[in-house]
């Protein structure tokens, strides 16, 4: 059931896609520092969306490394607590008289 939900949900954003293309194929001209290009305006917004993705996870990318970087710290700081443990309880008790 969940599968066929999905194949739904991704016929309807196809859809709306293609919907958006046809309502938005004008051709739009972008002027930048190295020339001009002439696209359709739903194939500019498609690049600029893609664009933004990658800059949004490369602005994200030094704070998830850092989580990374602490994630394992801590891992090996809970291993060497443990075996810390483990030890001590291997120990003999001592009874005081």
């Amino acid at each position: 059931m969940r599968r066929i939900l999905g194949l739904i949900a991704l016929l309807v954003v196809i859809l709306f896609g293609l919907s958006f293309a046809l309502l938005n194929a004008h051709t739009v001209s972008v002027d930048y520092y190295f020339g001009e290009l002439s696209l359709p305006l739903s194939l500019l917004l498609v690049f600029m969306l893609i664009i933004g993705a990658a800059v949004g996870i490369l602005a994200s990318l030094s704070m998830v490394l850092s989580r990374a970087n602490q994630a394992r710290k801590l891992r090996k700081q809970l291993f060497n607590t443990e075996r810390e443990v483990n030890q001590l309880r291997r120990l003999p008790l001592k009874d005081k008289l």
